[in-house]
């Protein structure tokens, strides 16, 4: 596995803040995602070794937890919201309109790696819904124009970061 320095030394440090070893599972899974993107079958037996578990028991966290993805994701995040406020406000219909823009279904990552669509629940903010979660930015009342407005912006960002074929 290969991971930032600067990760592995606070994996170490936070590793002494629990006097039960196995109770560093959490903060970990958190900082090898944050700073690798995903949790790989290795990133668990890595860990598993580290904190003298069994490799089940931090796949047991892994995947009881929806925050942890399993798989890589693209560059860009769209987590539309899919609670009572946002679904009665239109949210399937936001999702459909961003899966429709990216051609992509859920959990999918599109062709050129850049957007990854996933429905998720709540993100608290019922008052403006739908809402939708693109990376760190909330978006508030996205019905389907503003998704479409919002997939032109990305896809120009993306045009624009592109590298140049020579």
């Amino acid at each position: 596995m290969n991971l930032k320095p600067e990760t592995l030394q606070r994996i170490d440090e936070v590793i002494t803040h629990y006097p039960v070893k196995r109770s560093a599972t959490l903060p970990l899974l958190h900082l090898i995602q944050e700073d690798v993107g995903f949790i790989s079958d290795e990133t668990i037996e890595w860990i598993a070794a580290k904190l003298e578990l069994q490799p089940i028991n931090v796949y047991e966290v892994v995947t009881f937890y929806p925050m942890f993805r399993r798989k890589p994701i693209g560059r860009r995040h769209i987590k539309v919201c899919r609670t009572l406020s946002c679904a009665l406000s239109g949210g399937y219909k936001t999702c459909e309109t961003f899966k429709e823009q990216f051609g992509v279904e859920l959990g999918e990552t599109s062709a050129d790696g850049e957007v990854t669509v996933e429905f998720v629940e709540c993100l608290a903010s019922c008052g403006t819904a739908p809402v939708v979660l693109i990376d760190d930015d909330l978006h508030e009342k996205v019905d389907s124009a503003k998704a479409r407005e919002i997939a032109a912006k990305i896809k120009a960002e993306a045009a624009k970061n592109a590298p140049v074929a020579r």
